[in-house]
């Protein structure tokens, strides 16, 4: 019997918010209790999507990266094993119906950042610092992280920052365009949350086809992604989101009157 305690928090909002914790401090790090406790964590969410998530940690640190001991004696096979679940993972967070908020409040390292560049927006604090440091122990990222900086930074700043093994900060990544937003410290929190509370209270069906349109256009370029503008993007008019907002559009004359209920 399993009676450990979760080490990845999850607390539904009413207002369809839902916020993943790791919840191992100081280091959060991934090791075979974090990883399960993620993956579950995620396949609740695809069974039945919230509106919104935010992902955070508790602790001094985001992560402090992955807990060797799950590398110490893996023959390759067992390797391509690991890879895979924790890449089913990644993409179950990626193909989540609804915005991903990533909140970095402190160091964020490997897998913790990796999870991050598979989520929508990644928010951080002046003084978080990332890094992808596999090379330490013989590893190139495995979860997706290089071709996912790749796609937000451009392939150059990919090698720079996998290869160097070095450690950035906020303002570096927010200036290559992987971090979305920076709050102070005293606000960080607040903040954080609103921002993903403001994107649960939105027109989610419309948030959803953004995020197809997206994974389309990073699989297949333009023209998969305007095929599925041609072939899915009109079904929003068929939600009560679009025909409410249009309608209240029309009786006030401009934007701001709507509610979404996220159908």
């Amino acid at each position: 019997m399993n009676d450990r305690r979760p080490v990845v928090r999850v607390e539904a909002d009413p207002g369809g918010l839902t916020v993943l914790t790791l919840d191992s401090p100081p280091l959060n790090l991934f090791d075979r209790a974090m990883m399960d406790d993620l993956a579950a964590a995620i396949l609740g969410l695809t069974d039945e999507p919230p509106r919104a998530v935010l992902i955070k940690a508790a602790g001094r640190a985001v992560s402090g990266g992955v807990d060797v001991n799950v590398f110490a004696g893996l023959t390759p096979e067992q390797g391509s094993e690991l890879w895979t679940g924790l890449l089913q993972m990644i993409d179950g967070l990626e193909e989540l119906p609804c915005p991903v908020v990533f909140a970095a409040h402190a160091l964020t390292l490997t897998a913790a950042f990796e999870v991050a560049l598979a989520c929508d927006l990644i928010v951080a604090t002046p003084s978080a610092k990332f890094g992808l440091v596999e090379k330490v122990v013989g590893l190139t990222p495995s979860m997706g992280g290089t071709q996912r900086l790749a796609e937000r930074a451009g392939s150059g700043r990919a090698r720079q920052f996998v290869m160097s093994g070095g450690i950035f900060d906020a303002a570096e990544l927010e200036r290559w365009g992987v971090v979305n937003e920076i709050y102070p410290e005293d606000e960080f929190e607040a903040r954080s949350r609103a921002l993903a509370e403001e994107l649960a209270t939105g027109p989610t069906k419309a948030h959803a086809m953004t995020k197809r349109i997206l994974r389309r256009f990073r699989e297949g370029g333009l023209p998969a992604a305007d095929d599925v503008v041609r072939t899915e993007a009109a079904d929003l008019f068929a939600t009560e989101d679009l025909q409410g907002a249009v309608r209240t559009f029309l009786e006030h004359g401009g934007p701001g009157h709507a509610e979404f209920n996220g159908r």
